[in-house]
């Protein structure tokens, strides 16, 4: 058996040093500090150099502010320079989304409303539509009263994240001169910012939302400039960091003549309806009135349902009847007489036997004298403005040519006016009455669009546009209220037979006819024809168009009015009457050299 011997135990013999002794702690603290200092340099390296960039931007945006600076919008001036549209500064107040999440948030709510005439609801239901979590303060009422400014001013401690800033906003010197020209401006609905957002407009953006200034909005707008602004960590201002100047709108100067202008909207009062002045030889707008209308500036501001009610109590104060369609009556005449004596069929010597009524596809169409007016050519015809006689030029030329003359003339489509509220009136044919009637074209329909009755419907600025043509000798101009060059113009290739026979018929409904009412002083001879159009079970339409003077003529005024009752002739013709006669009127006015200064006495 085999002993096993244990080992022994060594034992260190101690030799006095003291190098080295406990320094295996020291050695682990240092490993440790090793490693947290190798992770923090670690950490901060991806900070600096991967999340460099975006940490920044955050320490930017928590100390730099976007200050919106929006654009001057163009100016709009009359022919003569006179302002219609501009900009002036006003007071609004904008609240900070963010204060809706403060404690003292309700309190801070009702009494903003109290002093703006909002409800609490009303209030809420704004935030609502907006980004409650917006960077941005949001205008909540624009356009303050002075007692507004002041109140708010007094409560400002009371007003937690409301400011009162000025800003520019829309103003019409004029009021509602011209309105349904000009349009109104007003603030991008939370909807309309939608639509818009792409095209840079921000969500406190005015854009335009009826005439001019919703066709020409790009035009007016402008771009938006903004500062950067550098706050401290109170949000107060430290200094601008860098600024893109705002870019002002372009300025319009348009046709209209402010003056005459005034004087349309005052001949049509408070009769539903329109007048059109136009210069034939060129196709510029001078005047477009249209009743009810519309003040413009009720938009630069928040507007209680008790104005509302108001501006809409006369009814549809936005439709713009210049350019909406009716039927046309007697003053379509002109495109039947045209159809006629361009078809060859009826040349301006025609005569025909016009009786008590004509016949056709089952109806009567009667003489307005219940009589007839014997044998008569187109001169008397237009002069008497006889159903008959033309209800057989048309029955005769047919609904085709009645159809392609009244498209030449440019009824049934868009006239190229500067308004995208235009409607193009309506030229049926076979198509259409099929499509809608679910039968075909008859030659009643003839019968009764060669009279201006039926089916057709013209807008008053067409009817315009259609005694141009005999006034300017033949040629088709593009209606605009914009002034610019190289406006377009059609030679629509009349013979001259047919131009100066219409010419003559013009002027004898003036000199002996249904226009006599324009026979006045204050006006050189002129041409024209009434239209009384049937719209059973209400009242009838009144038309009355004329140019001026008869042979080298300088305006063409239309006058419309709607469920007027009573004929052309005694209803709309004193309108035009009364707008033929400022014109003339401001034109000798404008003609006279100015006032000389006083002579400066001579020396002793």
């Amino acid at each position: 058996m085999t002993l096993i011997t244990p080992i022994a135990k060594v034992e260190r013999k101690e030799t006095g040093r003291t190098v080295g002794k406990g320094a295996r702690p020291w050695t682990i603290m240092l490993m440790v500090s090793l490693a947290l200092i190798g992770g923090m340099g670690s950490r901060l390296a991806f900070l600096q150099l991967v999340q460099g960039k975006e940490l920044q931007k955050v320490a930017r945006e928590n100390s730099v502010r976007l200050a919106p600076k929006p654009p001057v919008r163009g100016n709009i001036f009359d022919r003569n320079g006179k302002i219609l549209a501009t900009t002036k500064l006003a007071h609004s107040a904008y609240l900070w989304p963010l204060a809706r999440t403060k404690p003292n948030w309700e309190a801070t709510r009702d009494l903003l409303g109290q002093l703006i005439g909002m409800t609490p609801d009303e209030i809420e239901t704004f935030l609502d539509e907006h980004n409650v979590y917006s960077t941005e303060p949001i205008p909540i009422a624009r356009n303050l009263t002075d007692a507004q400014i002041t109140a708010i001013e007094e409560f400002h401690s009371q007003l937690d994240g409301v400011e009162v800033i000025i800003e520019p906003i829309r103003d019409y010197p004029e009021g509602n001169a011209a309105s349904h020209v000009l349009g109104y401006t007003r603030e991008l609905t939370p909807e309309d910012y939608d639509k818009y957002k792409d095209q840079g407009y921000r969500l406190q953006d005015y854009i335009g939302k009826l005439g001019l200034e919703s066709a020409l909005e790009t035009e007016l707008r402008g771009k938006w400039g903004g500062q950067e602004i550098q706050v401290d960590r109170d949000g107060r201002f430290v200094k601008i960091l860098g600024e893109r100047p705002a870019e002002a709108g372009q300025d319009l100067t348009l046709t209209i003549d402010l003056d005459l202008q005034k004087v349309a909207q005052q001949v049509l009062g408070e009769r539903k309806g329109a007048i059109v002045a136009l210069d034939p030889r060129n196709g510029e707008v001078l005047a477009m009135a249209s009743f009810p209308g519309f003040d413009p500036n009720i938009f630069s501001r928040r507007i209680s349902p008790e104005e509302w009610a108001e501006v809409t109590a006369q009814g549809d104060p936005f439709i713009n009847r210049a350019i909406r369609g009716f039927p046309p009556a007697s003053t379509y005449k002109v495109v039947t007489a045209i159809a006629g004596m361009e078809s060859g069929k009826y040349p301006a010597n025609t005569v025909l036997q016009t009786t008590p009524y004509l016949a056709a596809a089952g109806v009567r169409f009667y003489e307005w004298n219940k009589a007839g007016f014997g044998m008569a050519g187109y001169v008397r015809s237009m002069q008497w403005s006889s159903n008959t006689f033309y209800g057989q030029v048309g029955r005769g030329v047919k609904g085709e040519t009645l159809i392609h003359w009244s498209r030449q003339l440019g009824f049934g489509s868009l006239s190229g006016i500067e308004l995208e509220e235009e409607t193009p009136g309506l030229i049926p044919d076979n198509d259409w009455t099929n499509e809608r009637l679910d039968r075909d074209w008859n030659v009643g329909d003839t019968v009764n669009m060669s009279i201006g009755q039926g089916l057709t419907l013209a807008t008053p600025l067409q009817i315009a546009r259609m005694f141009a043509v005999p006034a300017n000798g033949g040629y088709l101009v593009t209606p605009h209220l914009v002034q610019r060059e190289d406006i377009p113009k059609e030679d629509l290739q009349l013979k001259k037979s047919t131009v100066e026979t219409l010419q003559k018929g013009l002027r004898a409904v003036v000199n002996g006819g249904t226009g006599k009412v324009m026979n006045a002083s204050g006006i050189p001879p002129s041409a024209g024809k009434s239209g009384t159009a049937e719209a059973p079970p209400r009242e009838n339409h009144a038309w009355f168009g004329a140019y001026a003077p008869h042979d080298n003529p300088e305006i063409v005024i239309v006058a419309f009015a709607e469920h007027s009752g009573g004929g052309g002739g005694s209803v709309a013709g004193p309108m035009v009457r009364d707008v033929m006669k400022a014109y003339f009127s401001l034109k000798d006015e404008r003609a006279k050299p100015p006032e000389s200064s006083e002579e400066a006495q001579s020396p002793e």
